[in-house]
């Protein structure tokens, strides 16, 4: 497929789910998607049309949580940024990680350090941060403060 047959043919499998449609380069292009077409787009852009999961991102944007997926399509230079918002007092999303195994550790990431929930996620378990970190504080949220003055922050690094 060409790039512009790419983008049709997503246009036409997800026109009512796809929100928002940023173009904003020949290298770039941003969908907003309804989060309840993630499995299904994610699938859709890793096993039929070959893209390759590059990674996911979160941000808490005040008002909402939102989540980046960022699929490369290779053979044409393409990166797509699959963007969901997400209900801040109530983050959830459908796990891609049943579908695509590597999205496991970045769910569990995105899991731990902004509170989003991954309905389905197989191994929701903590993946960094420390095991006597309490449930509910999520250190990327806005809102984060710190809840241990005497904690060492220096985990894993060289002090030396």
């Amino acid at each position: 497929m060409t790039r512009a047959e790419v983008l049709t043919d997503l246009q036409d499998r997800f026109g009512d789910e796809i929100l928002n449609f940023s173009d904003k380069s020949q290298n770039r292009v941003y969908l907003e998607i309804d989060p309840r077409a993630i499995v299904r787009m994610g699938t859709y852009l890793f096993r039929t049309l070959g893209a390759r999961f590059n990674i996911a991102s979160g941000t808490d944007m005040c008002d909402f949580i939102e989540v980046l997926y960022h699929f490369i399509i290779e053979d044409l230079n393409l990166l797509l940024s699959i963007r969901v918002k997400l209900d801040r007092e109530n983050p959830e999303i459908a796990s891609l990680s049943r579908e695509i195994e590597a999205f496991n550790w970045i769910e569990r990431e995105l899991m731990e350090l902004l509170g989003i929930t991954f309905t389905g996620h197989p191994e929701p378990k903590r993946l960094l941060l420390a095991d006597n970190w309490p449930e509910d504080v999520y250190p990327l949220r806005q809102d984060y403060e710190e809840w241990d003055e005497t904690a060492d922050r220096t985990r894993g690094l060289n002090n030396g």
